[in-house]
C-alpha cells in the first residue's frame, strides 16, 4: 500500500489507533466533516493522534496511527459514523496547515524483524496474563471484530468468548500484532496505550505490555477483594 507524504490529523483525548485494529468514530465537528469528505474523495486515509496531556491548546502527540476508512455512513444532519482501520505507526512532522483541519507530514515507523526466544517467552507470558483476566471475569472487547453501530461518540466493540479470543491470538502472524491488538483491547490507561504505540522495538513493546497487564491485574484483584 502506497502511503501519502501528508495526511489530515484528528486529535482526540485518550485515543490510540494501532495497526490492524478497528476504531469506530462518530464525526460531528464541522472541520472533521470536511476532513472526512476530503478523505473519501482522495486516498481514504487520515491519522488519529492522542491529545498531548496538559496542553490548553490542541496539540497532538508526535506518534500517531495512520488509518484507512473501511466504512462510512453519512446522516441527514451532516454527521457520520465510520470505521477506521489502523495501517501503521507514523511520526508526525511539523504541521503543513491548521485550517480547516490539521495536516501533517508523516514518517512511517516500521517494526524491525524479531525472532528470538525472549520474544517468544514474552508472548507466552502475555497469553498467560490474559487467561488470568478471564479467570477474574474481566471483559475483553477485541477491536478487530467491531462493527459500526448507530449512536454518538466512540463506540466500544462487543466482547467475545475467552476461548475464541485466545484461539485468535494463537494464530496472529507476528509478536508485534499480539502486542498491538492486546494493548488496544485490554489497556484502559491511555498513557499506557500511547507508550506501546510509540515503542517500535517488539521485545521492548512486549515488556511494556507485560508490565502494564500485571499492574492492571493487581488493580482489578484489589477491587474484587
Amino acid at each position: 500500500m502506497k502511503l501519502p507524504r501528508e495526511v489530515a490529523v484528528m486529535t482526540l483525548p485518550s485515543a490510540t489507533l494501532f495497526p490492524q485494529a478497528l476504531l469506530p468514530l462518530y464525526i460531528f465537528e464541522p472541520r472533521y466533516r470536511r476532513m472526512l469528505a476530503d478523505a473519501l474523495a482522495g486516498g481514504r486515509m487520515f491519522a488519529v493522534a492522542m491529545q498531548k496531556p496538559g496542553c490548553d491548546r490542541e496539540k497532538p502527540m508526535t506518534v500517531a496511527g495512520l488509518g484507512l476508512i473501511r466504512a462510512a455512513v453519512n446522516h441527514a444532519d451532516g454527521t457520520s459514523h465510520l470505521v477506521l482501520q489502523g495501517v501503521t505507526r507514523v511520526e508526525l512532522t511539523p504541521a503543513v496547515r491548521y485550517r480547516p483541519y490539521r495536516v501533517h507530514g508523516i514518517r512511517p515507523l516500521e517494526t524491525p524483524p524479531c525472532d528470538s526466544p525472549a520474544v517468544d517467552a514474552l508472548v507466552t507470558q502475555v497469553r498467560d496474563l490474559l487467561a488470568k483476566r478471564f479467570q477474574l471475569g474481566l471483559p475483553f472487547p477485541f477491536p478487530v471484530f467491531s462493527q459500526p453501530k448507530s449512536g454518538a461518540g466512540q463506540m466500544p466493540p462487543p466482547s467475545l468468548p475467552a476461548k475464541e479470543i485466545l484461539h485468535y491470538l494463537e494464530h496472529l502472524a507476528t509478536p508485534a500484532q499480539v502486542a498491538d491488538l492486546v494493548s488496544c483491547a485490554v489497556l484502559s490507561v491511555a498513557d499506557d496505550r500511547q507508550k506501546i504505540l510509540e515503542t517500535v522495538n517488539v521485545e521492548t513493546r512486549l515488556n511494556h505490555l507485560v508490565r502494564f497487564l500485571l499492574a492492571d491485574l493487581r488493580r482489578q484483584s484489589q477491587k474484587k477483594s
